[in-house]
């Protein structure tokens, strides 16, 4: 039989080998009992590193398949940022339809502090000024608007208030004059002409 990598086992062979037929028994079995008593903690050692290595390769695995989830998390969270980053990008904001003064009109009547060199030198931040002070001239434009339509509705509510004591007026001369020319007409009515005079009379 091929040697094993156990000297134990070796010498078990030994021991029931044909050639130890004429060793004492006692002798054979005191060493028998030594080389089983090797085994059995050879066996208790293998077993107890069988175990270790499972569990090792049990905590491997659950450490490999915890690295495989964060990195499939990772990778979602990685496509999600991606696809929240492409909206962003193709992303039409409405201010980019309205009509702005422009950076030369900007220049010159908007706040100063909203023109600065370092705003100037910053696009976003520009940006973000031209859209306040326009909000800021709409407002102050709206304002007025507002004032003037006052203003107009002031000036239609006296021009009608006028108009109506215009016509009041008018009415009131129209009855005047005719009650004057029916007063006329009853005098003329109660006195008789006058008889034409001697004067008259010769002349004719």
């Amino acid at each position: 039989m091929p040697a094993s990598n156990d000297p134990a086992i070796d010498k078990l062979r030994q021991l029931v080998a044909p050639t130890n037929a004429s060793v004492d028994p006692i002798t054979v079995r005191i060493q028998a009992t030594a080389l089983v008593a090797r085994l059995k903690a050879l066996n208790r050692t293998a077993n107890a590193a069988t175990r270790a290595h499972k569990h090792a390769t049990s905590e491997a695995r659950q450490d490999m398949d915890q690295t495989h989830l964060s990195l499939q998390n990772l990778l979602y969270e990685k496509r999600h940022l991606e696809r929240e980053i492409e909206k962003c990008r193709q992303f039409a904001s409405i201010y980019q339809d309205v009509p702005l003064h422009s950076l030369e009109e900007f220049q010159q009547i908007a706040p100063p502090e909203a023109r600065t060199e370092n705003v100037l030198d910053n696009p976003h931040q520009l940006m973000l000024n031209r859209l306040s002070f326009e909000l800021a001239e709409r407002q102050r434009l709206d304002l007025k608007r507002k004032e003037l339509v006052l203003l107009k509705e002031e000036l239609l509510k006296q021009s009608k208030s006028k108009s109506a004591m215009a016509d009041s007026v008018k009415s009131q001369i129209d009855v005047l004059m005719k009650t004057a020319t029916e007063t006329q007409k009853r005098v003329d009515e109660l006195i008789p002409p006058s008889p034409p005079s001697a004067d008259s009379t010769a002349l004719g």
